[in-house]
């Protein structure tokens, strides 16, 4: 057998993607070896490619690996429908390799571009989001094609796989900003590095580091940094923890974004995409109205220099302190599995998906629309636990049980991508949908985000509601009813 640093491999799928990743292997030397690849299409079966052999069916990988021996797999078919790659996933695991690794799919992949360095080891969340709309990424991308464009949040799930398929796409700046270090250390490395491996190296990629809160910051780099599109992810995001710190979620959530709109217009900028959550639907929870009100302040500064639009979506699959990153860490360590609630329910989409569909439509968007992306059917938590429970190996209640532990703070049993008052329209293009009101009265922002001011914001005039927990759950109650009322609220 070889060593670790130059195993024998075989890539499933003898298509564009898997002879793309071969030649790359061949020329690099130290990678490996693909000793064969494998394919269930008849007419590519015995042949070869570039002396590697195309072997198949792919359930047969067992008989073939007596034969030409292997330790890793990569699967190569960016297109494969979800119930494809579940089965040969199982087929490779149950051959025994050490190692299996997949390929993004096609969403990610340029012109039949594919690169090593986009492998990763196959996951969960892989296998378990329904199939995905397959956006030709070239194309989405036309608008922003020799463009500058600013991602707020740009060390998030979200702001960061923006920025990976922006820098396919031809934009002549990706500006990062966040004010998480750390964060945008991570991503920038990781940019750099598919830079390094041919993929969009052209691109400049500025690492910004700074706070949305801080006005005066916001529209001075959005002077010199001329952003043409703005794509606002920045968000305090987890449920229960604000509904702790409700007075940060809505000084964060909505006043940075009050901020940056603001400077959006002032500066120019051509387009602003504000991302956004079906919490934000007759919202339960201090998260959810803070992204009500943001939406509401995106859309009213839609004018003639600078088109503002919302796109909301419901969860995705592994992002930073979401479900299957949780279900993981009590699997491995024996479980228990948690639930909320037997009937909970939530939409799900991946990663990759959601960021394709979001760039889609801030090219198709008119100003001053919310946009909602297909979510397709909402998901079963408990059903989610129990497939998770199995891709490691396990069977449920059996080896890893799952228990309910309730509905946490602010979280609701179903959550809904429009409310009563909104009408869902097509749009023309796979995937997105677009909101027409259906004659619910407006928020009044202005005069909402000056009751909310000293509440947030110290003000010698207001001193003794600044920070009051139920002063601003008062006010917040008026503009959105349905948030939850809390007698027992303390008052800091």
């Amino acid at each position: 057998m070889k060593t670790k640093q130059h195993p024998f491999m075989y890539i499933i799928g003898a298509g564009f993607a898997g002879k793309a990743l071969a030649q790359e292997i061949r020329q690099k030397g130290i990678l490996g070896q693909v000793e064969a690849f494998l394919d269930d299409d008849p007419e590519k079966i015995g042949t070869s490619i570039g002396g590697i052999p195309v072997l198949g069916p792919i359930a047969k990988v067992e008989t073939f690996l007596r034969e030409i021996p292997a330790e890793e797999a990569i699967i190569a078919i960016p297109g494969a429908r979800q119930k494809d790659l579940l089965r040969i996933y199982w087929t490779l695991k149950r051959a025994d390799f050490r190692k299996i690794r997949l390929l993004p799919q096609i969403s990610q992949i340029v012109e039949g571009d594919a690169h090593l360095i986009q492998t990763r080891d196959i996951d969960p969340r892989d296998l378990l989001a329904r199939d995905p709309v397959l956006i030709p990424l070239k194309e989405s991308l036309e608008y922003l094609k020799g463009s500058r464009v600013l991602i707020t949040g740009a060390g998030g799930s979200i702001g960061s796989e923006l920025a990976r398929q922006l820098l396919s796409g031809g934009t002549q700046r990706i500006y990062l900003l966040d004010h998480d270090e750390n964060s945008i250390y991570e991503i920038e490395k990781e940019l750099k590095l598919l830079q390094e491996e041919g993929i969009g190296k052209n691109a400049v990629i500025v690492p910004v580091i700074g706070e949305l809160l801080d006005q005066e910051f916001v529209t001075f780099i959005l002077r010199r940094l001329k952003a043409d599109v703005i794509f606002h992810c920045a968000a305090y995001k987890h449920v229960p923890m604000l509904e702790q710190n409700p007075v940060e979620a809505i000084k964060n959530n909505v006043f940075g974004t009050r901020n940056i709109v603001r400077s959006a217009a002032e500066t120019k900028c051509r387009r602003f995409v504000f991302i956004s959550t079906d919490k934000a639907v007759d919202p339960y929870s201090v998260y959810g109205a803070g992204k009500k009100i943001a939406e509401r302040i995106v859309l009213e500064g839609n004018g003639p220099d600078t088109e503002y639009m919302v796109v909301r979506f419901g969860n995705v699959l592994g992002s930073r302190g979401s479900i299957v990153p949780l279900f993981e860490k009590q699997i491995q360590k024996g479980g228990p599995v948690t639930i909320t609630h037997p009937d909970c329910r939530r939409f799900f989409m991946t990663i990759p998906e959601a960021a394709s569909l979001v760039l889609k439509a801030g090219g198709v968007g008119q100003g001053g629309t919310l946009y909602i992306l297909d979510m397709g059917e909402p998901v079963s938590i408990r059903e989610l636990a129990e497939q998770m429970i199995r891709f490691y190996g396990f069977e449920p209640e059996m080896e890893i049980p799952i228990t309910t532990i309730g509905l946490r703070p602010g979280e609701k049993i179903d959550e809904r991508l429009w409310s009563v008052d909104e009408i869902p329209e097509e749009t023309g293009f796979s995937g997105i949908l677009k909101i027409k009101s259906n004659g619910a009265k407006p928020l009044d922002s202005e005069k909402l985000l000056q009751e909310l001011l000293p509440i947030c914001f110290f003000t010698s005039q207001n001193k003794e509601v600044y920070r009051n927990r139920r002063e601003l759950r008062r006010v917040l109650r008026r503009a959105v009813p349905s948030l939850e009322e809390k007698d027992d609220e303390p008052k800091y």
